[in-house]
Parts: C-alpha cells; structure tokens; sequence
C-alpha cells in the first residue's frame, strides 16, 4: 500500500468570521491549510482521478464553509471537517488549519489560528 498525502496550502477567502462587530461588518484575509493522507496505490499506478481525492473538491468544500460567518474559527473549521468527512470516506486521515490575518488582540500578533484533525 503507498500511502501518502494531498495538500492544500494557503487558500485564500476574505470572510466575515470574528465576534467583534467590526469583523463581521469589515471582513478580514484568512488562510486555509488542508492535509489529508489516504491510500495512493491506486492513483500512483493507473494515473486515474477517480482513484484519489479531488483537490478540487475539497477547495469548494473549503469556500463554501468559508462563506458562511461565524463568531469561532473553531466553528468555521469544525464546518469544514465535519463536510470533508462526509464526502471524502477515503481520507484515513486529516487536518485543517483555519487563519486569521492580524486579530483584535492588545499587542500585535501576525495571525490567529486554528488546527482541527480528524482520524478513523
């Protein structure tokens, strides 16, 4: 068995997530990191897409949650892995990391983030 991994790094979404009313009304960059790991055999001998996880897919899955506001990034992400396990049984394994770009913190921060992990 060749086991192995499908990413997706650094997805970009302007969204409306935070509990402060200036974010919902603003909107904020936020990044999205997706890494699955599945059984590759299959794709790696006969070059077929339908013998792995779409990437495609998974990024619809990713936009569409991300265009739904929530006060948590733990509840955007949490959407998110929730969606992907539904549609994607053959991911033995994943993450997804959900980013926000300079939060409302007193002081200075880059980014807030949020890693969330599913494993059957």
């Amino acid at each position: 068995m060749a086991k192995g991994l499908i990413e997706l790094e650094e997805m970009r979404f302007w969204a409306f997530h935070g509990c402060l009313e200036t974010e919902k009304k603003k909107g904020n960059l936020f990044l999205v990191d997706f890494k699955g790991e599945l059984d590759m055999t299959q794709a790696a001998a006969d070059d077929r897409l339908e013998d792995t996880v779409n990437y495609a897919e998974i990024y619809d899955v990713v936009k569409t949650q991300m265009g739904i506001p929530s006060d948590l990034l733990e509840h955007v992400a949490g959407r998110i892995v929730k969606e992907i396990e539904r549609r994607f049984p053959q991911l033995v394994a994943f993450s997804v990391r959900v980013s926000k770009k300079k939060p409302p913190v007193d002081g200075v921060a880059q980014w807030s983030r949020v890693t969330l992990y599913s494993k059957r």
